[in-house]
């Protein structure tokens, strides 16, 4: 049973992959495309940053109403693996349409921008929300979560860091073939499009799901929903935590491009600056394991929220030489790292919680507000930095010498001190509201099982 798990390891966490090639391409270099490929003047900017800040509220706010249809679906291929492969075709289709000139101008293109983008939002969304809610169902111990959670961490941030660290020299070698850098944003969309969907391919046919492991639910209705969030109260807790911290991290990714293109005026340097701080990433989820053996969540939180801190204090003060900044970076970025995953696993223990305290398990309705953390976080970062641009005069240079200082500073301080306050009040409340640990846990599955709402000796057997 032991190589059934490691199987499932490796065959959920590749599936990520491509996602997170894509979701890195559209969150962080879409509105670098608007203004620096497009070259949309600031009266249409207005209008775009609009409709990313409301695009991405209105469709947050329908992520629980995806988990609801996903909670309720019942088909030979189980709830889950449906809307992953639905999700991933379309998303793709959508994200080429989202890198593509097609020669409309004005207010025509923020219609069409707008459904391309509304598009994007809710097919990925879909697949988003089906591919991390099998995540505890695939296993209800902590540490083998810890361990499934930090290899599909560790592929989406091969993902990520593949894009942040190839879309400069990769983009400019194929605006030198085609003569265009619109051209080159479409060709490369389409690539990370195809390569989305031969990962998710990894995880559809790969993964073996628990069978007999958990009761049949019932339907989940509306009422159900607002049920399964609002009454969940750690759920809710991890939630807004999650969305502090996500404020902060997105805000500070977005801004990268503008900082190197304009502020240290080496452009090409964001590509190795990306590099370090990729595998300084994966290194930290690959020895995360070994940490959580020794230390409980709630210390290796505190260690990786210090790292952060000291790292955006130095990037802060730092002069513009790369010890400094590459210094800095990897900091934040290993602290950060071990964040993202603890948060993970925080929102996988409010499952077996919610079915704890309310009676009904709900996968899909909890794992829904992790896209919607994403968004909301990803819609005030893209909100703070597109007005950031427009104000400090960045989106009307052509290079760093036609920045002011006043406009810098203002692009440091929005790319640091305004993420770090999110960051550290996340941390905050965790520290004062969160009270699901290791001896909690084991409570909550020991009463599930005499309840008759688990089998422990199942899920053992399947892992």
């Amino acid at each position: 049973m032991k190589s059934a798990s490691n199987y499932n390891r490796y065959t959920f966490g590749l599936g990520t992959i491509g996602r997170d090639m894509v979701y890195a391409l559209v969150s962080m270099y879409l509105m670098f495309y608007l203004t620096d490929i497009l070259n949309l003047p600031n009266s249409i900017l207005w209008w775009v940053n609009f409709v990313l800040l409301a695009g991405r509220i209105f469709d947050a706010l329908n992520d629980p109403i995806m988990g609801v249809i996903v909670d309720n679906t019942s088909s030979r291929f189980g709830k889950f693996k449906p809307w992953i492969a639905i999700g991933a075709l379309l998303s793709g289709i959508s994200t080429i349409l989202l890198f593509t000139d097609f020669g409309i101008s004005g207010l025509g293109y923020v219609v069409l921008f707008a459904v391309f983008y509304l598009l994007w939002e809710i097919t990925y969304t879909a697949n988003d929300i089906s591919y991390w809610s099998m995540l505890p169902s695939l296993s209800m111990d902590q540490k083998e979560r810890e361990k499934i959670g930090a290899v599909a961490k560790i592929c989406a941030n091969v993902g990520l860091f593949t894009v942040v660290a190839g879309i400069v020299p990769i983009t400019t070698a194929l605006g030198n073939v085609y003569g265009s850098m619109k051209t080159a944003y479409t060709v490369f969309a389409s690539a990370l499009a195809i390569i989305m969907c031969v990962c998710q391919s990894i995880t559809i046919f790969g993964v073996r799901e628990q069978k007999g492991v958990f009761r049949n639910e019932s339907i989940t209705t509306l009422k159900g929903m607002v049920k399964a969030i609002f009454y969940n109260d750690q759920l809710l807790y991890t939630s807004i935590s999650m969305s502090l911290f996500m404020i902060g991290y997105m805000t500070t990714t977005n801004f990268g491009l503008y900082f190197f293109k304009y502020a240290y005026g080496d452009e090409g340097m964001y590509s190795i600056f990306a590099v370090i701080l990729g595998i300084s990433q994966i290194a930290a989820l690959s020895v995360f394991p070994l940490f959580s053996k020794r230390f409980n969540r709630k210390k290796l939180y505190a260690a990786a929220t210090a790292m952060v801190v000291l790292g955006y204090l130095i990037f802060f003060f730092s002069p513009m030489k790369m010890l400094f900044i590459g210094t800095s970076g990897i900091l934040i970025f290993i602290g950060e790292a071990f964040i993202q995953l603890l948060m993970l696993m925080f929102l996988a223990d409010t499952v077996e919680y919610g079915q704890w305290k309310l009676g009904k398990r709900n996968d899909s309705v909890t794992f829904s507000l992790q896209p919607f953390i994403n968004k909301m976080g990803g819609a005030i970062a893209s909100g703070i930095v597109g007005t950031t641009v427009i104000i400090s005069g960045i989106n009307e240079a052509t290079s760093a010498a036609e920045v002011t200082p006043e406009g810098l500073f203002m692009m440091k301080s929005a790319m640091l001190i305004l993420p770090l306050i999110f960051i550290l009040c996340g941390y905050l409340l965790y520290r004062s509201k969160f009270r699901i640990d290791e001896s909690l846990y084991k409570q909550i599955l020991d009463d599930l099982q005499r309840r008759g709402e688990v089998s422990l000796q199942k899920a053992e057997h399947e892992n």
